[in-house]
């Protein structure tokens, strides 16, 4: 007989139906708010007499976002974007009143610069280009027959638009808001407990290069992440905004952590796997004190405060352990030499480590506390001008297509297909597959205006007022807001419906029976959408081509030239921001395990090693008492990296390796004399020499063996 369940929670609610039934809520508050906001926001339009209330209602529908913190963010951008917009179409309108082909020209290469610009801005910054390129069309096209009222166009646009934004902003910050600050504190602290907990469980030394490709790569998203969310975030949360320079400043120290804890065991691997035991198992010795300051009591292991404490009294002890240990290893001065190289990187580990734990228990200490003045740093982002250039010229030639076609035909809903083509140009511009976005994107549109058919000529003409309005129109626009919270498995068509509903219903200021102009604008909207698309299949986007990712893979490896050459004021935070950005960029479009994966990993790793012991050695070189022909020798081997890592080849690698082989000489030779100032700076260039001849690295096809000696015995 089987066992009778005693748990009856679980068997009325398994885990499923408990996740979906989540899922469902979370999905039903964002359609009743985005309902809430279309008719707030129609209402205040037909109250202020604004001519296009539809404008308000589109705005509304892409400003909406579950977290209050995108919403407003997205507004932010938007309010900018469109006010930039206009004024460029009054002066291009004002530039060009009568002369059309000039006009229309000047419009296509602003709308080509703006999604250029969509392309190389992430994030919500990217969108703000887009809006700045539409509104300067939506602005200067209807009132290319009539240039007296482009100003009023402009005004009306102007309020129609803001009007959207304010009440978008208001009713996700106000009705059931989900805030994305409690998201971004949970995910900040996930990422800093896996990141403690890995450096605790690393005592044995040796990480399999698969486990740390793959720890490499949470690292690197984890940053990315949390930069994304609280550039977000400082919109929604005052706490947030007057904090910000603290979760960046945490974010980096997490960035400089994560790169030494790497290097540190990409050299205990290289050690043991270059049959250098004792050496490798003198650094794990050295590395158990940090593991034991990262091991409290169980109860005691999220609290950061006592962490940091621990830190720093294991601190303390590292020195005398160091020594102690190379004692055991001074008959062999090379094994000696490696040892004080990651002995240095070790104690660097610890000090970043028991900064990083240090900031987080402020953080989480002064919860609730405004003000408080920090380091300012900043998260850079990596760009290649490749896409945005191509963007520009798909875009600019798409609208001048249109225009042609525009003026050859004399059609009078051009616009109407140069407006949906001015968009979709520039969202679609920073997709990876354009062309299937833009097939669901023109799917959803269809059954967006199809529904609106529905609403327009059944519905509509027998009701009256404001509430008979809300009552028919409301049950197919919900659809749309419903659909985009499935947007993992239908992307982008409830966008589309919702943008195709809401532009098709187009709701004016009085309403207009006009069945001619709906039918010519639905057509007009498809056509644009569809040349858009055609412009992607002509000139396809190199967002996560091969071809891309060879091209950024290079801007990685010139990241230590940029590391030898840069200021060195706040290199260190840039160097380690764009260093990940970068890999982010090329690693999701690149297969997991794969060998091209392997291959950038490899690359990414040099690029760490080699770039962050160039910028300390730099330091040393900038900030201690060194001889000048020291200094010089260890120019010469920062240059010879730089351009070895710029363009690598054999003899390149071969001139690097003597340069650093003579600075490490000369050093070594000065060490006696000067033992406080030249020990960091030997530390570091032995460093690099291990990463130039790891056998296993990205540099290792440049490898030039030493000749074999025939008269050894």
């Amino acid at each position: 007989m089987s066992a009778v369940p005693t748990d009856l929670s679980s068997w009325r609610h398994p885990p499923w139906l408990r996740e979906f039934a989540t899922e469902e809520r979370l999905a039903w508050v964002f359609v009743v708010k985005c309902m809430l906001a279309f008719y707030i926001a129609a209402w205040f339009s037909m109250l202020f007499q604004l001519e296009q209330p539809a404008t308000t209602m589109i705005t509304v529908s892409i400003v909406m976002h579950p977290h209050s913190g995108m919403v407003l963010a997205k507004s932010f951008y938007r309010a900018i974007g469109t006010c930039a917009g206009s004024l460029v179409g009054l002066l291009l309108m004002s530039a060009f009143p009568q002369q059309r082909e000039l006009f229309l020209t000047a419009l296509a290469l602003w709308v080509g610069i703006c999604s250029g610009g969509a392309v190389l801005y992430r994030n919500f910054m990217s969108y703000g280009f887009v809006l700045a390129g539409y509104t300067a069309a939506i602005v200067a096209l209807p009132a290319i027959s009539n240039p007296y009222r482009v100003f009023d166009s402009a005004m009306m646009r102007v309020s129609e638009v803001l009007l959207g934004i304010v009440v978008a902003g208001l009713v996700s910050d106000v009705v059931l808001p989900e805030r994305l600050r409690q998201l971004l504190r949970r995910i900040a602290r996930e990422h800093y407990q896996h990141f403690i907990d890995f450096a605790r469980g690393s005592l044995g030394g040796a990480i399999p290069r698969a486990e740390m490709e793959k720890v490499h790569l949470r690292f690197v998203r984890a940053a990315v992440q949390i930069e994304d969310l609280r550039s977000s975030v400082i919109f929604e949360d005052p706490e947030a905004r007057a904090r910000s320079s603290r979760m960046q400043l945490l974010n980096l120290r997490y960035m400089a952590a994560a790169t030494s804890f790497q290097s540190l065991h990409h050299l205990i691997n290289r050690l043991q796997r270059n049959n250098h035991p004792r050496t490798a198992g003198a650094l794990i010795k050295l590395y158990a004190p940090v593991g034991e300051a990262l091991s409290p009591e169980p109860g005691d292991q999220a609290k950061p405060r006592l962490l940091a404490t621990r830190l720093e009294a294991c601190e303390a002890r590292l020195p005398a352990l160091a020594a102690e240990l190379r004692e055991e290893l001074r008959q062999d001065p090379e094994l000696l030499m490696e040892f004080d190289s990651g002995s240095m990187m070790l104690r660097r580990f610890a000090s970043e480590l028991r900064d990083f734990t240090s900031l987080e228990a402020a953080l989480r200490e002064t919860q609730g506390v405004l003000g408080g003045t920090v380091e300012r740093v900043d998260f850079k982002r990596a760009n290649d001008f490749a896409a945005p250039a191509i963007a520009v010229v798909r875009t600019f030639l798409t609208m001048i297509t249109l225009s042609v076609f525009w003026i050859a035909t004399g059609w009078p809903f051009g616009p109407s297909a140069m407006l949906l083509a001015t968009i979709f140009s520039g969202l679609l511009a920073t997709s990876p597959s354009p062309l299937a976005a833009t097939a669901n994107t023109w799917i959803g549109y269809a059954l967006g205006m199809i529904a609106a058919y529905f609403v327009v000529f059944w519905f509509m003409p027998g009701s009256d007022g404001f509430l008979m309005f809300m009552l028919v129109t409301g049950p197919l626009l919900a659809i749309g807001p419903y659909l985009t919270t499935r947007n993992a498995t239908l992307p982008g068509v409830g966008a589309g419906y919702t943008l195709g509903f809401v532009y098709i219903l187009a709701v004016k200021n009085p309403m207009v029976y006009a069945p001619e102009s709906f039918f010519n604008d639905a057509i007009a909207s498809l056509f644009g959408l569809m040349m858009s698309g055609a412009a992607f299949m002509i000139i396809p986007t190199v967002i996560g081509s091969a071809w891309l990712r060879r091209r950024q893979l290079a801007q990685l490896r010139r990241q230590v030239v940029f590391a030898a050459t840069a200021p060195l004021e706040g290199i260190l935070y840039t160097f380690e921001s764009v260093n990940r950005d970068l890999y982010h960029q090329i690693v999701q479009f690149t297969q997991q395990g794969s060998q091209e994966s392997r291959d950038l990993f490899t690359w990414a790793l040099a690029v760490h090693d080699c770039g962050r012991a160039i910028i300390e050695l730099r330091q040393d070189m900038a900030h201690a008492d060194l001889p000048p022909p020291l200094i010089d020798s260890m120019q010469r081997a920062v240059d010879s990296l730089a351009a070895l890592y710029d363009s690598p080849d054999k003899t390149r690698w071969q001139r690097a390796d003597e340069a650093v082989d003579h600075a490490i000489t000369l050093t070594s030779q000065t060490l006696p004399q000067a033992r406080a100032s030249c020990q960091p700076a030997l530390g570091h260039l032995l460093q690099l020499r291990i990463a130039l001849r790891d056998d296993e690295s990205a540099l290792a096809p440049y490898i030039v063996k030493a000749p074999e000696n025939p008269h050894a015995a």
